[in-house]
């Protein structure tokens, strides 16, 4: 799906969405992300939700979001309770989201100008076939 919101210079907004492929600003990005207003990080090591730990969450802690929506582009989706305990711990609200809704939820905090870092989790590429 694609959709365009008239935006502040410099700041990430993401213009299109599927289960394998984001655009951020005119940037394709085809893995787990972190994105932000202003920061953008595709070579987070974290591959789903259910496998995020303390290691994984530095890199947006360091950000120092406000709210976190966790989005997955396929199947159910659940925080671990040890991640919810961590954010909480921290102040930063958690919000656990399918995709689509984590990107049209990210784009209006963002112009909204709150603290908000969106954790991305896409379904990985197959391979594409060689012609013989």
């Amino acid at each position: 799906m694609k959709f365009t919101l008239d935006a502040r210079p410099g700041v990430n907004l993401i213009r299109a969405y599927s289960a394998s492929e984001l655009r951020i600003g005119e940037r394709i990005v085809v893995g787990s992300c972190i994105v932000t207003a202003d920061t953008l990080i595709t070579d987070w090591q974290a591959a789903a939700p259910d496998e995020l730990g303390v290691d994984e969450l530095e890199p947006l802690l360091a950000l120092s979001p406000q709210i976190v929506l966790l989005g997955r582009a396929a199947g159910a989706i659940a925080a671990l309770p040890s991640v919810r305990a961590l954010l909480a711990s921290q102040g930063i609200a958690l919000e656990v989201m399918e995709l689509g809704a984590a990107c049209r939820t990210f784009n209006i905090l963002v112009q909204e100008e709150r603290r908000v870092a969106a954790a991305l989790f896409l379904k990985k590429r197959a391979p594409e076939k060689k012609a013989t």
